[in-house]
């Protein structure tokens, strides 16, 4: 089968290589470039295919210049069942399973990759596609550290990746708009943002059971701590709420609401609060231990107030001319007449993306950096993370934007890094 896939970057650069060593100039017929021709057609690769990762399976493959090559889970059914699915759309043996990214990885025909793990795998999987020349759309949140999360930047920014985070709140028109409203100065001067999440959950088993068939269970904890597998574990819940996989919906859902307020702060590190003081509750019994709720509280450099807690999903800007209420469903303001007004042709006008997988495809083939980029994921999920750690040490934590450190604090710093299970590394 590889050897009948062709991708865009193989097509070009053996077309390239086949004129050079003719001495022909480096012109291609305008024919071969073609919604469907290899030079345009964008070969992916899925690792994580499960729920939320089935989902962007479909948006994927559903593009009409999108081959899917590879894909990769822990669960045999998954991985066979998509992969046979995709070949009887395709009337051949294009797509392969696999049950080990690093094999999928090692392919040359493969252009982009998305992920849609549990939350441990995100960071490491996404690093070592884009170390092996592959685009990465990365479900969120981000990383379980910042020190992930700042791996993760340097990796994609050294090799020259396009990366795209999967708040998909930025292909929302309104979302957008609101956005432009509060960049281009309509609620006045800012003096205070508040972020709603929804809370998490407690229970799940904690009794030990048989792995079941067909099921890799060491591949799926991967770099997370060796835990015994119960029936809870491994579920959505298991990936949400376990704090070995995840950083609880602080995280998974504050990814949403939180990189709203980072994209209607301007994208700049500015953007990030440089005090945390809050609490948050943590269950003691059962498998689930994130934090359920949350309250935190806290101040911009430029002493502006932060308010973070969990309860829906909702990001607020408040101004000393009006308001900016934004949530995945709507938007709504104070004034209501500023729904009415225009962003004008000299103000700040956003990316604007319809479709949050399209964008990353068109950004693919373009060069283009993604609405989504992976330095606008790690300012949001830098504000989950140190949130995080005020609500686990009860402290006021001091964050020094330039440094990307905490001050003052040895023992909260100790938690801005966490051990990987060998052989996984960043």
């Amino acid at each position: 089968m590889r050897k009948n896939s062709l991708s865009r970057r193989s097509f070009c650069k053996g077309s390239l290589a086949v004129g050079a060593a003719l001495g022909l100039p480096a012109i291609v017929p305008s024919s071969v470039f073609g919604a469907g021709a290899p030079s345009n057609r964008v070969t992916t690769a899925h690792i994580g295919v499960g729920g939320r990762g089935g989902g962007l399976l479909e948006e994927d493959a559903g593009h009409a210049n999108v081959q899917v090559l590879g894909i990769c889970d822990c669960y045999r059914d998954r991985r066979e069942g998509n992969t046979a699915k995709l070949n009887k759309r395709y009337g051949g043996n294009v797509c392969e399973p696999y049950r080990d990214l690093r094999e999928m990885l090692a392919r040359e025909d493969i252009d982009a990759v998305v992920i849609a793990t549990p939350d441990h795998w995100h960071v490491p999987a996404a690093i070592m596609a884009v170390r092996s020349g592959k685009d990465v759309y990365v479900e969120k949140p981000l990383g379980l550290s910042m020190e992930q999360d700042i791996a993760m930047r340097q990796a994609v920014q050294h090799y020259g990746r396009i990366f795209q985070y999967g708040t998909q709140q930025r292909s929302i028109p309104h979302v957008r708009f609101g956005c432009e409203l509060v960049l281009n100065g309509r609620v006045g001067t800012l003096h205070s943002v508040d972020v709603v999440a929804p809370g998490g959950s407690g229970g799940g088993s904690v009794l030990p059971i048989p792995v079941p068939e067909g099921f890799d269970y060491d591949m799926w904890l991967g770099p997370a701590p060796w835990r015994p597998y119960t029936k809870d574990r491994c579920t959505s819940g298991g990936s949400w709420f376990v704090s070995d996989n995840c950083l609880g919906f602080i995280g998974g859902w504050g990814a949403h609401p939180l990189d709203v307020m980072v994209w209607g702060l301007g994208d700049q590190p500015d953007a990030v609060p440089v005090e945390y003081e809050g609490k948050g509750v943590f269950p003691t019994e059962g498998l689930y231990d994130c934090c359920t709720t949350w309250d935190v509280r806290g101040k911009f450099a430029n002493g502006m107030d932060f308010h973070f807690t969990s309860g829906g999903d909702l990001t607020v800007f408040s101004g000393d001319k009006g308001k900016v209420f934004i949530s995945r469903g709507g938007l709504r303001t104070e004034p209501p007449a500023l729904m009415r007004e225009k962003i004008g042709p000299g103000e700040i006008h956003l990316t604007e993306s319809r479709h949050h997988m399209t964008n990353f495809l068109e950004c693919v083939r373009t060069r283009r950096k993604a609405v989504a980029p992976v330095e606008a994921a790690v300012l949001s999920d830098t504000v989950t993370q140190l949130s995080l750690i005020a609500a686990l040490t009860g402290r006021k934590i001091k964050w020094d934007n330039k440094k990307e450190t905490i001050s003052d604090d040895a023992g909260a710093s100790q938690l801005l890094s966490r051990a990987m299970r060998s052989p996984w590394h960043l």
